[in-house]
């Protein structure tokens, strides 16, 4: 199925770009450091840049572990159990997990139309607007939601096609 290859791909892209920025946010930190106790001239701005960063990080991250089933599962109603059973499973909690993102998208959306609407912003010295981290919310929760129906509709193919007519197709 080629769209369900495009989620995949759009969030192994999407991953692999976020990851770098671990190194951002450690050369923010590692600046930070050495002006405030090399030069005696800490920094305004870093603190706040670093929380961005590292939330920017850990929620659009969310939909790569997941294609890459990096999450933690509890799996003790799994083992032993057939691969239609596990898939079985995994419809149920992907199902569970499309309607928390539903619901993640259309708060976090709300969050980020009234951040825009009152021009909310921190409370730091430099008063950074929070629309763009909200943001990254909605995008983060899009994505997370696209890659659950990814692995709802393999859950699904995998409850309702044996595995032997899989292997047989593929062997055409």
């Amino acid at each position: 199925m080629r769209i369900l290859n495009w989620i995949d791909w759009l969030n192994l892209w999407v991953g692999r770009l976020v990851s770098h920025l671990i190194w951002v946010g450690a050369a923010v930190l590692v600046f930070e450091v050495v002006s405030r106790y090399v030069f005696a001239s800490p920094t305004v701005w870093a603190h706040g840049y670093t929380q961005r960063i590292y939330a920017v990080y850990f929620i659009l991250i969310g939909a790569y572990a997941l294609l890459r089933n990096a999450h933690v599962r509890v799996d003790i109603l799994m083992i032993g159990r057939s691969a239609r059973v596990r898939s079985v499973f995994d419809i149920l909690s992907y199902s569970m997990l499309l309607i928390w993102c539903a619901a993640l998208s259309y708060e976090g959306w709300n969050f980020f139309q009234e951040a825009m609407l009152w021009n909310e912003k921190d409370d730091s010295a430099l008063a950074h607007p929070l629309w763009p981290v909200k943001l990254v919310l909605v995008i983060a929760a899009v994505l997370f939601a696209l890659q659950a129906f990814a692995g709802l509709v393999r859950s699904i193919h995998g409850a309702f096609v044996p595995s032997d007519s899989v292997s047989k197709a593929g062997a055409v």
